[in-house]
């Protein structure tokens, strides 16, 4: 069977260009960060291919941003006789002993991986400067179960989402989750 993986790091972008015009019998499409494999979709990918099977990943990145995630999961799936191909990287990986591959392999994975923590620094940095102006906030504060009942409150009276988050100094999303949430459940969230 001729099966897919694509990926992005979150619903905001596009799987679409992945394998774009590739002839596949099943797609398992993930909405998540590569960084580690605590992926469901990729979980659920690892466990349908069976002996014979064909995976084809759009790059290595899609598929893991950690060296020794990429090199366990390929060679769990060549033990599985399960061919994968990487099409960017024109990489396939079917048990065959290809030293070039192989070696192509780690270096391309340790890219992605030195690429993910130039990313990481890059984050850290940006928070570090924005501290320093004083408009870093962190991560939104828990509200109590009598916060989110006045915080429903506002919203029934045509409160604006803008003036609500201002209010409770949390952020729309957050302001959007709580009004999800019922008063009663607010606990699992803490």
């Amino acid at each position: 069977m001729r099966v897919g993986y694509k990926r992005v790091s979150s619903h905001e972008q596009n799987p679409e260009r992945q394998l774009n015009g590739m002839e596949l019998e099943r797609i398992f499409i993930e909405f998540a960060s590569g960084k580690d494999t605590k992926r469901p979709v990729l979980q659920d990918m690892l466990n349908f291919l069976r002996e014979g099977d064909s995976l084809y990943v759009h790059s290595l990145d899609r598929f893991a941003r950690n060296l020794d995630d990429l090199r366990r999961m390929v060679m769990e799936l060549v033990a599985k006789q399960v061919t994968v191909h990487f099409i960017t990287e024109s990489l396939t990986f079917n048990g065959e002993k290809n030293m070039m591959s192989n070696l192509l392999l780690s270096m391309m994975g340790a890219f992605a991986e030195f690429e993910r923590e130039i990313i990481l620094e890059r984050q850290r940095e940006g928070i570090l400067k924005a501290r320093q102006k004083g408009v870093y906030k962190g991560k939104s504060k828990y509200l109590t179960p009598a916060d989110i009942a006045l915080l429903k409150k506002m919203k029934h009276e045509k409160m604006k989402i803008e003036e609500i988050s201002n209010h409770f100094q949390i952020g729309r999303t957050t302001v959007y989750e709580y009004l999800k949430c019922p008063v009663d459940t607010v606990q699992q969230l803490i």
